[in-house]
């Protein structure tokens, strides 16, 4: 087992690097970049000449090419030094380290939630095939799976938030409210935090839920056709032990490999859902960086869920064997 994640934290390294540059690379060639987009209206308006412009490109080290702007920011990458953003002016890697966990909050709750619910209802829809249970099982995770998010977000926002005004609609506590620092100040800071969070979570959780559904479903039906589950039955067993003993088990195993997408989900942020409901999340500044052209923040949150990525697919083979000991991790 060790030498097996010594040698995958090693090849690790190796994907690491070819992601960063190609990320760079790309980066560089979209269309705009910060100093062009934060100047327009003054180069317009006559305020700031083209010379201003490219004295700030060569400032901000933009009119490098890529080969040499890649290196550059891996200079400072191997040094530990991730940069400093151009549009938030602070360095990257403390930027995400206050916003990253706004983020986590939301996809945490939301992923337990998306677990709870769509794990029992794949399996009974799985054990009630093609029933009326099935084929409702059936239809909501179409419907979630067909919804985009920023038009079920809206949809959600004008029923609870404009139209019942049960729920706010947007950012993280009341606009003009200040919370005191003591303990009663915080718990209520914490409660209008957790309020103004249901919509965000609900809209998530809904558009989510389905594709883990129709995967348990699709999973738990194989696994209910394999022999072991008829001998089991034949043995005169509960059909409840034969779910939930034995086919559940096995169930479990290709879900295993969804711990490779989880952990950079939980900490990246959802872009989309955070701008919509205003949430100032890691995922929503992310977004602002690459809409600005703000390649230090860019890359140092690219490269951030790349070794996310990699954590969890190496936790996803891990547990892969943990749960089903048939697997063997070559050395």
């Amino acid at each position: 087992m060790f030498k097996y994640i010594v040698k995958r934290l090693l090849l690790s390294v190796i994907i690491l690097i070819g992601v960063s540059f190609i990320i760079y690379a790309l980066v560089r060639m979209m269309p705009m970049n910060y100093i062009e987009t934060k100047y327009s209206s003054q180069l317009l308006q006559g305020t700031v000449t083209w010379e201003d412009v490219n004295r700030f490109m060569d400032l901000y080290g933009l009119n490098d090419s890529v080969i040499v702007g890649y290196f550059k920011w891996f200079g400072k990458l191997v040094s530990g030094d991730l940069g400093e953003s151009f549009k938030y002016e602070r360095p990257v890697a403390e930027v995400i380290g206050d916003y990253m966990w706004i983020s986590f909050a939301i996809a945490l709750i939301a992923t337990i939630l998306q677990f709870l619910i769509a794990i029992p209802l794949g399996i009974s829809s799985a054990t009630h095939q093609y029933s009326v249970r099935d084929y409702t099982v059936t239809v909501l995770t179409m419907i979630g799976l067909s919804f985009p998010t920023y038009f079920f977000a809206a949809i959600v926002i004008r029923v609870f938030s404009l139209q019942l005004g049960w729920l706010p609609s947007g950012g993280l506590i009341d606009p003009g409210v200040d919370y005191a620092a003591d303990f009663a100040g915080q718990m209520a800071k914490f409660g209008d935090m957790a309020y103004h969070l249901i919509l965000p979570i609900l809209v998530s959780v809904v558009l989510s839920v389905g594709g883990l559904m129709r995967y348990t479903r699709t999973n738990t039906l194989e696994v209910l056709n394999a022999d072991y589950i008829r001998t089991a039955r034949a043995k005169g067993l509960s059909e409840r032990t034969v779910i939930y003993k034995h086919a559940f088990r096995n169930t479990l195993i290709p879900l295993a490999t969804l711990l490779a997408g989880i952990i950079p989900g939980l900490f990246g942020g959802m872009m989309i859902t955070e701008e919509v409901f205003a949430i100032d999340g890691i995922g929503r500044l992310a977004y602002r960086a690459l809409r600005e052209g703000d390649i230090p923040f860019v890359m140092g949150y690219n490269m951030f869920l790349a070794v996310l990525t990699v954590i969890g697919t190496l936790f996803s083979d891990i547990m892969y064997a943990v749960v089903d000991p048939r697997v063997k991790l070559a050395k």
